[in-house]
């Protein structure tokens, strides 16, 4: 069923068959949604327990009653499930505060859909998601940031929040990492848009603090949002903000993009943002102006985007999940910071860092990794990069009773890596030679060439698909399913 559709249910089917209907009884009590169904006068006919739970009502106090009744700071108008019975039309991902008969406000992310009968409207369903603590926390914080980011006269670079980092923050050596530091210095003089590319854990955030410490915006606020932390209509109004009245339980609220006018607000995950989020996005950069939800005011913004991914962009474009025209105007310079296991180089003086900077929190006198360890260290894959070797120091650093780090207080992945070192160097992931056979095909060939790829990654990653994955460059959804095709090939 298509849900931008009219939905129907076939009431009829579960009236023939008791059992489906006792079936989508208990399919509807055991999910972890909400549901709540009303006739087409608007009165309850089924609420199931998660409903109540998350808008702190019982279900016997719901059900027979009219939707008003029990909310009453709704009207007919602002009830998604009685608009839904008056218009016939399904509401998708609807946003919406109320609040209920015990005083309580409660904030919820609906779908909500008519129910048809022989062509006759017969009521309508909803499925809710609770937002409420997500929406009061997210907006304490918006409200913190304006607050903090206030024009305090000349406040000292130190004193001002949100970006801590600087260049001299970033360690390494290696030619790769050097030149990506030494490009970000240089734009860090302009006011263009900046992408940065790089897998989990590489330190994205870290050399966008830095970016922004190093510009003449330093003095104003750092903003960062992570995109794929929010649903569509709250993320949209935590960004562009919203007047009273605009949706129910809307207030007067500036967006991030006004709190951070002056400094730089970072995108996390730009490609997790949804698409009609990514064309308003796209306006208010071309435009340098922001409209709050509801608002036919516009206010003028001077903002630096930083923008962030871990996917590839022309990759994410071709899913469907990155705008072609934002990402022209996000990708002004292009940062592509390299995963820790392209700058092995840097390990030894990355694990030196940790080492120093949790003796400093622990009150420790640790001097360092011990020799095997250190062995470990440069020959494990590390998928999660710099974030993985610092808690990797932080874990050992928690059991150490000697001066130096053995094996046996590194994390059990990351210590029962030693004995890849000689399969990995041996083999490297070459495939290894065979004869074409008779008749065998150009496909044969390659599938059992990918065969034997799949067989020696998973060896070297000792069973762990998610390290396979990665030394195969795929991701990891990918690995499950080509080791489930080859399964009958094995047997």
């Amino acid at each position: 069923m298509n849900a931008r559709k009219l939905a129907v249910i076939s009431l009829a089917r579960t009236e023939s068959a008791p059992w489906l209907r006792q079936t989508l009884l208990t399919l509807l009590y055991s999910i972890d949604e909400g549901v709540h169904v009303v006739d087409e006068t608007g009165v309850t006919i089924y609420y199931n327990a998660q409903a109540g739970e998350l808008e702190g009502l019982e279900p016997e106090s719901v059900l027979g009653k009219h939707v008003l009744d029990v909310y009453p700071s709704l009207s007919a108008e602002s009830s998604t499930l009685l608009s839904v019975c008056r218009l016939k039309r399904p509401i998708l991902s609807k946003q919406q505060s109320f609040t209920n008969f015990k005083g309580k406000k409660v904030t919820t992310v609906n779908t909500t859909l008519p129910i048809i009968l022989e062509h006759r409207l017969v009521g309508a369903v909803e499925v809710s998601r609770n937002m409420t603590t997500v929406r009061e926390l997210t907006e304490k914080l918006v409200d913190l940031q304006a607050k903090v980011h206030e024009p305090q006269g000349e406040a000292s670079f130190e004193a001002r929040p949100g970006a801590r980092y600087t260049f001299a923050d970033i360690i390494g050596q290696s030619p790769s990492l050097v030149e990506q530091k030494a490009l970000a210095q240089r734009c860090a003089a302009t006011h263009s848009a900046v992408l940065v590319l790089g897998e989990t854990g590489t330190g994205k955030e870290l050399v966008v603090q830095a970016l922004h410490n190093a510009s003449s915006r330093r003095h104003k606020p750092f903003i960062a949002q992570n995109c794929a932390a929010l649903p569509e209509t709250l993320l949209e109004s935590i960004l562009f903000g919203s007047i009273k009245g605009s949706f129910t339980g809307a207030e007067n609220r500036p967006g991030l993009f006004e709190v951070a006018s002056g400094g730089t607000l970072f995108l996390d995950e730009i490609n997790a943002m949804p698409l009609s989020l990514q064309a308003k996005l796209l306006r208010v950069l071309q435009d340098g102006y922001v409209r709050r939800i509801g608002d036919a005011k516009v206010r003028a913004v001077d903002v630096r985007i930083v923008s962030a991914m871990n996917d590839e962009p022309y990759a994410a474009i071709r899913k469907g999940t990155l705008r072609e025209d934002l990402f022209y105007r996000i990708n002004v310079v292009t940062l592509r910071l390299p995963p820790l296991r392209e700058r092995r180089q840097d390990i030894a003086l990355l694990a030196r860092h940790f080492v120093n900077l949790y003796n400093g929190l622990f009150g420790l006198g640790v001097l360092g990794l011990s020799p095997e360890s250190a062995e470990i260290f440069q020959n494990y894959y590390w998928p999660g990069n710099v974030r993985e070797l610092q808690h990797a120091i932080e874990g050992a650093m928690n059991v150490i009773n000697g001066d130096y780090i053995l094996p046996s207080h590194l994390p059990p992945h990351v210590a029962e890596s030693a004995g890849q070192a000689g399969a990995r160097s041996s083999s490297a992931m070459l495939a290894p030679s065979f004869t074409l056979q008779a008749g065998q095909t150009l496909h044969d060939a390659l599938q059992e060439v990918e065969s034997r790829f799949l067989e020696q990654a998973m060896q070297q990653a000792r069973g762990n698909v998610t390290l396979a994955a990665e030394m195969l460059r795929i991701p990891r959804q990918t690995m499950q399913y080509k080791l489930r095709a080859q399964q009958p090939l094995r047997k």
